[in-house]
Order: structure tokens, then sequence, then C-alpha cells
């Protein structure tokens, strides 16, 4: 569970401008808030079930976004390359290493490429 709320906020963090209003409040409140189903539909004077349709809905909307344009998944690897450069280099300031260098340019050109 925790994986998904992760990756949803993460999701709503890229592409949430692109929601409706009270999907992007619904996503707020139950995924960044934590609130219940329960507690959003008293604040918004509706059903559980309505707050339920609508986090589903916006949940699959985020998904397709994701699906079609990839935004997380390139940040994600973008990250990982950064701080693996960041760690070579890292060792480099140890002792001095020409193919370590070598190897952190190399990964920050991929990096800039993307």
């Amino acid at each position: 569970m925790l994986e998904k709320v992760a990756w949803m906020n993460m999701l709503f963090d890229f592409y949430g401008v692109l929601l409706t209003e009270r999907q992007k409040d619904y996503m707020d409140l139950y995924y960044c808030q934590n609130l219940s189903l329960a507690e959003i539909a008293v604040e918004f004077n509706v059903t559980r079930q309505a707050v339920y349709d609508t986090l589903k809905r916006a949940e699959h909307v985020l998904s397709q976004y994701e699906e079609k344009l990839g935004l997380v998944t390139k940040s994600t690897a973008e990250r990982n390359k950064l701080t693996a450069a960041a760690a070579i280099l890292e060792e480099c300031e140890n002792m001095e290493n020409g193919g370590s260098v070598q190897q952190a340019r190399k990964i920050i050109e991929e990096v800039l490429e993307m």
C-alpha cells in the first residue's frame, strides 16, 4: 500500500494540474493528507462511494498520462544516474582516479541527453 501511495503522490506531483478541481481536492486529501474516504465524503457532503469513484477516475487519468508521457519514469531514471555520478565523484575526491571521473562524466552526459 505504501508503494501505491508514493507512486500516486509522484504522479500527482507531475500531472495533478491536469485533473479537475474535485479530483485534485480528493487526491490531495486522500494521498497527501491521509484522510479516509468517509472523512472526505463528510467534508464535501457526498457519499463515500462518490469519493471512491472520483479517486479511481483520477488514478486512472494520472496513470494514463504517465503511460503516454513517462515523466515520472524519466525523472526517476535521471535521479538514479545523478546519484550514481555523485557517488563516483565522491570516490574520486578520496583518491585520484581518472577512470571514475570519466565514468561520472558519461553518466552526467546521459542525463543531459534525456
